[in-house]
């Protein structure tokens, strides 16, 4: 007779990446000052425009045309964001880097049996390029974009399936990210929530609730063993 012993998943940690894992907004409004140019408009200084990333590129061309107050129809966008992602999946890594304590971060909740999981809105291919640029796509066990699956964040369901693709249990799981998707997205999957208040974010990330925020990665293993012990309790 064989006896199956029941596969307990171990405990997870799931990651947004562009203000989060990595400050990617060198080359994100430098890709955005390449299309301002081409159509005759002034490029932004990266730190006016970081408040400008967070919601896609189609948002981040609309808002420097409203910076710029020009008006862009419809179709003009549709052909400047295809500009854009093909600009920008050519330099995705040219001055993104990885948060201070981002890989002692990883290595310590490695040590401690999590799984980590990447879920962000950059589509995956974009995600996966980005990921092996800086040296850690080795490290996740799911890299879930947008396009990933037929939802992406704030639905909760982006979250939940990326758990379920690296093999995590959604019990013992956190959510770490810097903006309103992520802790919402979080929150409507009734899972914990960090913050890093260092991201791209159009108000303090404090007021959004989440569950914890940390301000320097040394901190994140500490947050996550407050959220998780009860749950183990």
């Amino acid at each position: 007779m064989v006896i199956h012993t029941p596969q307990i998943a171990p405990p997870i940690a799931v990651f947004d990446l562009d203000g989060t894992l990595a400050d990617t907004a060198g080359d994100l409004v430098g890709t955005l000052n390449v299309i301002l140019e081409q159509e005759g408009l002034a490029p932004l200084p990266v730190e006016d425009a970081r408040d400008m990333i967070g919601a896609g590129a189609r948002a981040l061309i609309e808002r420097g045309f409203e910076a710029a107050r020009k008006e862009l129809a419809p179709a003009h966008l549709d052909k400047l964001f295809t500009q854009f992602m093909a600009h920008y999946s050519e330099n995705i890594c040219i001055r993104t880097e990885l948060f201070p304590g981002v890989i002692e971060a990883l290595d310590r909740l490695e040590d401690a049996g999590f799984i980590l999981a990447v879920c962000t809105n950059k589509i995956e291919e974009h995600s996966v390029r980005l990921l092996d640029a800086l040296g850690i796509s080795h490290r996740f066990a799911a890299n879930c974009g947008r396009d990933t699956f037929a939802y992406f964040k704030p639905d909760p369901r982006h979250l939940i399936l990326t758990i379920a693709r690296a093999g995590g249990d959604p019990s013992k799981a956190v959510m770490v990210g810097d903006s309103r998707t992520d802790i919402v997205t979080a929150q409507n999957a009734g899972i914990p929530s960090i913050a890093v208040p260092f991201g791209y974010t159009d108000v303090p990330v404090q007021s959004l609730n989440p569950d914890i925020v940390i301000d320097h990665f040394d901190k994140l293993f500490g947050a996550v063993e407050t959220l998780l012990k009860p749950m183990a309790a």
